[in-house]
């Protein structure tokens, strides 16, 4: 374990944040700069239209789209991932995580792009679609496509496996501390409630994520702001702390210079891929199912979800752990699970932990709802239909599993799993940019 644990600190040290950074750089250059060129034009097209009857084909709208990838992105990483960064990678890490937001933007939207205009019906008549259709479908080399599809479905099964694990242990760890919940208890509840709704399919997921999401996001966001309003003296120094121990970490985190500024962008970058997903392509199966004229017009949905789940929830957390002071007391291996809610309670008391603890609960459960549909759709394009169900009860119970786990532990063979998925992805992306620049242009030219 301890190998795997050091490959992966290497791998995450160096080749994937290079690897991320090309690749977000370049699409971001190679597509004008669209996500800031169109930012405000993508959240008319987004926000702005939430109530518009959607155009074109589809299984659900897309407003029920970006709710199930929020869904799946609004998850522990956004409470418990964020103190794990700074406490591993100091206040710097927070940083790097916008940072990967902004430029990660231009591979989320390349990747729904992608993943829309590749998809395809299936034998219940649902859209499906993601990185392992526009990978089969999209090179020229079919043999290769078929090989980079079935290294990416069967990478993401897998992979969902630690995903649920560290989500069940995050909100069993919180459940505890906050109401002295047996950790296992609360494995066994989040695991019955979440088989209720991922064995009803894709549109009961839909549904769900619809009417938990903006709910859930707006209670934890209100009261995270009025943490940071309660603070605000300390907001400019806490601004500084970011900016500077993003470039000059050895204070935080320790070590030589280079070695503590890899460690921080490390931390960053991958507590912000694992809360946004740019990269993983996994959002891209949720707007394949989304009705659209085009795959681009469904694409800016992608770009929102960056902007609610990393500049909005990813940050308000940071600046909530960072400006009450909590993060100078935390254990980094132990603790981390805890500090947001220390940060609450520090400012709301016993209300504060609760209103944590219910948010975990809710965003746990939403994410593992939809990360399950994921990996149920890789298992049916590697074996059919009847593995998807399979896999759903096994995911079901990894949540039992990870709610006794070791946190440390889960999280690093979280992030060697991510890279199993990041790695064939991006490639693919890289690849097929040519028809998502050629997508582009036609959609401003024809439909804007």
């Amino acid at each position: 374990m301890e190998k795997l644990i050091s490959f992966s600190d290497w791998l995450w040290g160096y080749p994937l944040v290079l690897l991320l950074l090309f690749a977000s750089v370049f699409l971001t250059v190679y597509l004008n700069f669209i996500q800031f060129r169109h930012f405000f034009y993508m959240l008319k097209q987004t926000f702005g239209s939430v109530n518009k009857k959607p155009k074109g084909e589809g299984t659900i709208t897309p407003r029920q789209a970006l709710t199930s990838a929020l869904s799946s992105t609004v998850g522990a990483a956004n409470i418990v991932g964020v103190p794990t960064a700074i406490m591993m990678g100091g206040p710097g890490a927070v940083f790097w995580m916008m940072v990967i937001a902004f430029l990660g933007m231009a591979l989320k939207f390349s990747e729904n792009v992608l993943g829309v205009h590749y998809r395809e019906k299936n034998k219940k008549g649902e859209f499906v679609g993601g990185p392992t259709y526009y990978m089969k479908k999209g090179f020229k080399n079919k043999k290769l496509g078929t090989i980079f599809s079935l290294i990416f479905a069967f990478a993401l099964m897998i992979e969902i496996i630690p995903s649920i694990m560290v989500q069940g242990h995050s909100a069993a760890s919180t459940m505890k501390d906050t109401f002295n919940v047996p950790m296992a208890v609360s494995g066994i509840i989040l695991a019955f409630l979440a088989a209720l709704v991922v064995f009803g399919g894709v549109k009961r997921i839909a549904s769900f994520a619809e009417k938990i999401v903006p709910i859930m996001v707006g209670l934890y966001c209100f009261f995270g702001f009025l943490i940071i309003l309660m603070n605000i003296g300390h907001v400019p120094n806490v601004i500084w702390l970011v900016v500077e121990q993003a470039f000059n970490p050895t204070a935080a985190v320790g070590g030589t210079f280079g070695a503590a500024l890899a460690t921080t962008i490390r931390w960053g970058f991958a507590r912000g891929i694992y809360s946004n997903e740019a990269g993983l392509g996994t959002s891209s199966i949720a707007h394949a199912a989304a009705k659209t004229d085009h795959p681009v017009r469904q694409a800016f949905w992608g770009i929102s979800e960056i902007v609610v789940d990393t500049l909005i929830i990813c940050s308000t957390t940071g600046f909530v752990v960072l400006v009450s002071g909590v993060w100078k007391a935390g254990d980094a291996k132990t603790q981390s699970a805890a500090l947001t809610a220390r940060a609450f309670e520090n400012s709301f008391g016993q209300f504060g932990s609760m209103m944590v603890s219910i948010s975990m609960m809710f965003f746990v459960f939403s994410t593992v709802v939809v990360v399950i549909f994921y990996g149920s759709r890789m298992a049916e394009f590697l074996f059919g239909l009847t593995a998807g169900w399979v896999m759903k009860t096994i995911y079901v119970l990894s949540m039992i599993v990870g709610a006794l786990g070791a946190a440390q532990q889960l999280w690093d063979l979280l992030d060697l799993a991510l890279a199993a998925v990041l790695i064939p992805n991006v490639i693919a992306v890289i690849m097929l940019s040519p028809k998502v620049k050629s997508l582009t242009t036609d959609f401003f030219k024809n439909y804007k």
